[in-house]
């Protein structure tokens, strides 16, 4: 048995960027300290807040609605209420909403359920099928955003939580550099309010995903292993496999790419983005027309063509 250095008890991890062994109590401790240091950052739990918490089923936001109940459960002004989104994705999705249903109920959280089929008239498995240029997780990605979004603001949320983690986060950071794209780059800037938009945190971004994934495991949480049948993303992959050998090679790679890009977010000013309601369905968007109303358009669009062709 090897021991936790803190208090003798049994290790459950290694934790190689910091050297410490740690029991099941001293790693739950070390990720709600992590988890407390990101939400003192976004200066929405010192009053009164309803917060949305997006989840999908898996570990990571499954694993973040356990741990917000767990830190708030004794403040009787702040509201935990679930998200689920089904985007309609046959023998995949069901499944990760019923593990989440089983979760919120376990924590006495009420849980709200919206459809891709139900709001937009069109699923993720529909818009696979149509063999469109962007591919299905664009698409899936797209609508998911603009549905959570909108149903966070109908339920009067003051924030919308996401169960992105750490290895997430720094894949993307890392994924802009590449590319050179500083204006997605600079997305990643916690926001003040916009018209319409709900803010965004994200808790988890200071926790890697094998220590979410064990915190499922030791508060016996469902830690569900299938993968969407439409994952795509190649390049991501790529980013993500070498990320984890530079962190095996050279443990805290990924805290240090996160703490380089934090460091570069403050020395550039707030940017001056303005939204106005989209034309068409009156959410929130840059240019007059959203991103979901032009992907839809375009779907629409070639399932005529394909009637009539």
């Amino acid at each position: 048995m090897i021991p936790c250095d803190k208090c003798r008890d049994r290790a459950v991890i290694y934790q190689r960027y910091s050297g410490k062994h740690l029991c099941a109590r001293h790693f739950e401790e070390d990720v709600h300290r992590k988890v407390k240091q990101v939400l003192r950052r976004y200066r929405i739990f010192g009053g009164p807040s309803k917060i949305a918490v997006a989840v999908s089923g898996g570990k990571d936001s499954i694993s973040l609605l356990y741990i917000l109940k767990s830190l708030f459960s004794y403040r009787k002004d702040l509201e935990l209420v679930a998200v689920a989104i089904d985007e309609g994705i046959a023998g995949y999705r069901s499944d990760t909403i019923d593990a989440a249903k089983i979760v919120a109920e376990r924590l006495e959280v009420d849980i709200e359920i919206r459809s891709f089929d139900e709001t937009f008239g069109i699923t993720t498995d529909y818009a696979a099928s149509m063999g469109m240029e962007q591919g299905p997780c664009t698409f899936c990605g797209v609508l998911r955003k603009n549905l959570l979004n909108r149903t966070a603001r109908e339920l009067g949320a003051d924030a919308l939580a996401t169960g992105h983690n750490l290895d997430d986060e720094s894949q993307t950071v890392l994924l802009n550099y590449l590319r050179g794209d500083l204006d997605r780059l600079y997305r990643l800037r916690p926001r003040k309010a916009l018209e319409g938009m709900v803010p965004r945190i994200k808790p988890l971004r200071r926790v890697l995903e094998r220590e979410v994934a064990l915190y499922a495991v030791t508060h016996d949480l469902p830690l569900g292993t299938a993968a969407c049948p439409h994952i795509s993303g190649a390049i991501r992959r790529e980013v993500k496999d070498m990320l984890n050998d530079f962190e095996y090679k050279h443990p805290g790679t990924k805290y240090s790419i996160m703490s380089g890009f934090d460091r570069i977010l403050e020395s550039r000013p707030p940017g001056t983005f303005r939204t106005v309601p989209c034309i068409r369905c009156g959410e929130p968007c840059g240019d007059g027309l959203c991103q979901s109303c032009r992907l839809l358009e375009k779907i629409r669009a070639k399932s005529l063509r394909r009637r009539h062709g």
